[in-house]
């Protein structure tokens, strides 16, 4: 998830946030005045043009079509680590900034996991089914928090583990020939996008049991 808007609030462990890279433009855009929901929705909208991108790639053979679904999801991370670091530097935490905290990142995962459905490759019902599980897996957390538990960010199916699988078959697919992106297998053809949402759809049930059973174990 983002960065929670205070302090008293669990945060995903990121060892990214302590890089100088981060801390620099923490800085600078705390110095800006730079709003962390708008942030949080920019981290969104990357994420819509990499669903966008995704989309197009059945109908277009144009590899920078991957490259931009590969750098959403990206964006997206970082997007995600910045506005809760920008919203602890400057002070400007809100309640209203928890809501931004979550509902675009579950617009963000619908937005690349349907584009990942209808690309090159790829299996629309496969995208909707992961879709709806990063969304439950999400749900699960929330209603964890909610109940009193500790937010519960295991994996191995998280937020940052199932942008990496779209990043890394992004990156593959726009370094290899469309026909290298369709696996054999005897009479049976699978596009490797395909093979990744079947991996995210597996490691997202995995999760919302781990999850399930930790916080389970936290609220006795």
């Amino acid at each position: 998830m983002h960065e929670p808007a205070t302090e008293t609030i669990d945060r995903r462990p990121i060892a990214t946030r302590n890089r100088k890279w981060a801390q620099a433009a923490t800085a600078w855009l705390a110095a800006r005045n730079v709003s962390p929901n708008a942030i949080s929705i920019a981290g969104m909208c990357a994420c819509i043009v990499a669903g966008i991108a995704l989309g197009m790639t059945s109908i277009s053979d144009y590899r920078v079509l991957w490259l931009v679904a590969a750098l959403g999801a990206q964006l997206r991370l970082t997007a995600n680590m910045l506005d809760g670091m920008v919203a602890l530097a400057s002070r400007r935490a809100s309640k209203e900034g928890e809501l931004y905290n979550e509902i675009p990142d579950r617009v963000s995962d619908a937005a690349v996991f349907i584009g990942a459905g209808f690309a090159w490759g790829g299996n629309v019902t496969l995208g909707y089914i992961a879709t709806i599980l990063a969304i439950f897996t999400a749900y699960v957390r929330a209603a964890g928090k909610i109940a009193g538990a500790p937010n519960e960010f295991c994996g191995p199916m998280a937020k940052q583990h199932r942008m990496l699988v779209i990043t890394v078959i992004c990156l593959y697919a726009a370094a290899v020939p469309r026909a290298w992106q369709i696996l054999h297998f005897d009479k049976l053809e699978v596009g490797v996008m395909s093979l990744s949402l079947g991996v995210i759809i597996v490691g997202c049930c995995i999760t919302i049991v781990r999850r399930l059973n930790r916080i389970a174990h936290a609220l006795r």
